[in-house]
């Protein structure tokens, strides 16, 4: 059934059709990898069967593996994942890398995470950071609503909130000790040529930057370079062809000891600048 199931895969355009097909099948059959092998010249009971037919079906239709399973990993975090929100991927935990070697301390910290999502962000720095206190803004409710399950379901709540609505409303900027995002950027023109993973599945306004990609971090760097403290650092993820002018806008407002980060995969992926300190 699995051989079968990533042949169908590969029909349907998907990279890694033999991988998603046995996770699919796993999940199918509810009990661990080791288990499946032992069980794997046994008759597959009905149940099984139509559970993993209906997933199949779902996975042919491009919708993301990791909706499906409900779940995914991120920073050693087993997080909720559905259409609310981005889905967590392992690109971003190079911006959680840096952010954790540029507090000013391990003590207690005001963070926040501006547009938050699924809240992966937050939730793997405060579980790295025991006695911070953290903040997600975000703009949309739904996306709201999956970060602060998210945040309860790794235990962080009594230390994590959601600020709903946008983060020039939001009120922390001048007490924040850290502030990470990985905002909307893609340019308006390129989201319909995405894999339709993306373009169908995840929430335009998470990954629409504008004309140019760069609208929201315009917003963060002016409001960030305005009220945030001296020092404070501020972590951007970015798109792989953004690093020179993500880091120009981070110069022009002041911001100091800049760097960059590649992920996984070799490509830049987050940048980064320490706050000039705000007039007043």
């Amino acid at each position: 059934m699995i051989r079968a199931a990533a042949e169908r895969l590969r029909a349907a355009g998907i990279d890694n059709p033999r991988h998603d097909a046995q996770l699919l099948m796993i999940e199918a059959f509810g009990d661990t990898r080791a288990a499946l092998i032992t069980a794997a010249l046994a008759v597959v009971p009905a149940e099984v069967r139509a559970r993993f037919e209906a997933s199949v079906v779902r996975r042919e239709a491009r919708e993301p593996l990791q909706h499906i399973l409900g779940w995914t990993g991120f920073y050693g975090l087993e997080l909720k994942t559905d259409a609310r929100a981005l889905i967590p991927r392992p690109d971003s935990e190079c911006a959680v890398e840096v952010a954790l070697a540029l507090v000013p301390e391990k003590g207690r910290l005001e963070i926040a995470d501006l547009g938050t999502g699924s809240g992966c962000l937050l939730a793997a720095l405060l579980a790295n950071l025991p006695d911070a206190e953290g903040t997600g803004v975000e703009a949309d409710p739904a996306a709201a609503s999956l970060a602060r399950e998210n945040l309860a379901l790794c235990g962080l709540e009594a230390r994590a909130s959601v600020f709903e609505g946008r983060w020039s409303d939001w009120t922390g900027w001048k007490t924040a000790d850290l502030i990470i995002s990985n905002p909307p950027y893609i340019p308006t023109r390129v989201i319909e040529s995405l894999e339709p993973e993306v373009k169908d599945f995840d929430p335009a306004a998470a990954l629409d930057g504008g004309a140019d990609g760069f609208a929201a971090y315009r917003e963060i760097i002016r409001l960030g370079g305005t009220y945030l403290k001296r020092r404070v650092p501020l972590v951007l993820e970015i798109g792989h062809d953004q690093r020179a002018a993500v880091l120009a806008l981070l110069g022009a407002a002041g911001f100091t000891e800049m760097g960059h980060r590649l992920d996984l995969g070799g490509n830049d992926r987050c940048v980064w600048g320490l706050a000039p300190g705000r007039a007043n």
